[in-house]
């Protein structure tokens, strides 16, 4: 099995740090992906120890008290359409099935998804942030950076997952971190060992098959 079929989206960890020097190396190699103009958008901000505590411990802290969130992008489109609304709620079924979590159980679902804001309790967490100024392309090329840090983060017998919804507090974000002005928070990731006996770390999503997403001219 590939790289590519093997990867996944690792939602429990050991209690095993990952030395600086290695989540150094995965940065590195994420910065060697595809760039329009060599501008590289985005900054990789890793956190472990007590200041990545402490940004989990503001973010508690905004939930518990029922802080708005804040998101400076929209993820999803607005409104969303059936078809794309059916997937991601299968999705959404199918992960809280896996760990035991009926759909018609509000608290679980919630207590479930308040695990982003801890980043599924890894031992590392790396919020990610790009300047406001640049365009969508940027967007993209800094998508590729993502995915190539994830590829090589799997390569190297670690799990990682995305946290699009840390950006639901990214006003949080900012401050418990002190960004600058011109920068907005884009994403999380988790990292570290992955615990792959917990249940979360069995779901798999489905990908559609390539008649569904492609289509091939003039090929003989």
């Amino acid at each position: 099995m590939s790289i590519f079929a093997e990867r996944r989206s690792v939602r429990a960890f050991l209690d095993r740090p990952v030395e600086q020097a290695q989540v150094a190396d995965l940065l590195t190699k994420a910065r060697m992906a595809p760039s329009g103009a060599n501008l590289q958008p985005g900054r990789l901000i890793a956190l472990t120890g007590a200041p990545f505590a402490a940004l989990q411990s503001a973010l508690a802290d905004a939930i518990s008290a029922g802080r708005p969130m804040v998101s400076e992008y929209s993820y999803f489109p607005q409104p969303m359409p059936a078809d794309l609304k059916a997937r991601q709620r299968a999705a959404g079924y199918a992960l809280y099935q896996a760990l035991g979590i009926d759909k018609r159980d509000l608290d679980g679902r919630k207590a479930q998804f308040d695990k982003n804001y801890r980043f599924f309790d890894a031992p590392v967490g790396i919020v990610v942030t790009m300047r406001r100024d640049f365009g969508k392309g940027c967007w993209m090329d800094l998508g590729m950076a993502l995915q190539t840090f994830l590829l090589a983060a799997h390569d190297a017998g670690l799990g990682a997952c995305g946290i699009g919804a840390l950006a639901n507090y990214g006003d949080v974000v900012s401050e418990a971190l002190a960004l600058p002005e011109h920068e907005v928070v884009v994403c999380g990731i988790a990292l570290g060992h992955p615990d792959m006996d917990a249940p979360v770390n069995q779901f798999r999503t489905e990908r559609d098959a390539l008649d569904v997403f492609a289509e091939f001219r003039g090929f003989s």
